[in-house]
């Protein structure tokens, strides 16, 4: 009997390490990466837009006043470098005005609008930018004196340049912050009077922020 209990202690001690060798060890699963949003600024927009402007003069009175308007414009991505093209439209009230020897001068601006091409730089969901292009303005100037008034409306044609910056704040959406100077050049006023009244080269300061929408999918997985 002892012999047999020693033999079968033998062959256990042997057959212990076999059969844990024959165990398959578990295999090891990395836990997925979770994806990276990565936003592509290519595509169409459209949006709204409204600030404050004020005339870049160093004498009194200066216009000055509102706006509120759209926008829509379409931008390419190479790399980080974004490369666009806008083109907005606003409703206005800028204006001043000025009295002597009984005569009132008020000049007015009812709209302003800017097309301008624009070149950038992605950081993700921020886009840094320079901006430039033509500008335009509404302009009117009214001559009151004891009690008649006479109006003339011109349409002034200049050139704009400035920076800005834009952010999505969600799928599709973006927020921006932007300022621009406006040279606009001089118009002859009530020429059919016979005595034309030169406007001068009006320029602007203006600041505006705006809100877009994207058209197509700007976010993107990346893994």
């Amino acid at each position: 009997m002892k012999k047999v209990l020693l033999a079968s202690a033998c062959l256990f001690a042997l057959a212990a390490p076999a059969s844990a060798a024959d165990l398959a060890a578990r295999p090891y699963t990395k836990a997925p990466i979770a994806p990276a949003a990565v936003y592509n600024w290519t595509g169409f927009y459209l949006g709204v837009v409204g600030g404050g402007a004020w005339e870049a003069t160093s004498t009194d009175p200066k216009m000055q006043g509102g706006f509120v308007g759209g926008t829509a414009g379409y931008n390419w991505q190479t790399g980080n470098v974004v490369f666009g093209i806008e083109a907005d439209g606003a409703w206005a009230d800028v204006n001043a005005s000025a009295t002597a020897l009984g005569i009132t001068v008020a000049s007015k601006t009812d709209a302003l609008g800017t097309v301008r091409g624009r070149i950038g730089w992605a950081v993700n969901n921020f886009l840094f930018y320079g901006t430039g292009g033509y500008a335009w303005i509404d302009n009117k100037i009214t001559l009151s004196a004891l009690g008649v008034s006479v109006s003339d409306s011109k349409w002034h044609s200049g050139w704009t340049v400035g920076a800005g910056v834009e952010a999505f704040f969600a799928p599709q959406w973006s927020v921006k912050g932007e300022y621009l100077y406006r040279s606009l050049g001089s118009e002859n006023y009530f020429s059919n009077l016979g005595t034309p009244l030169a406007s001068g080269t009006i320029n602007f300061h203006t600041v505006q922020v705006g809100v877009n929408y994207h058209f197509g999918a700007p976010v993107v997985a990346k893994y």
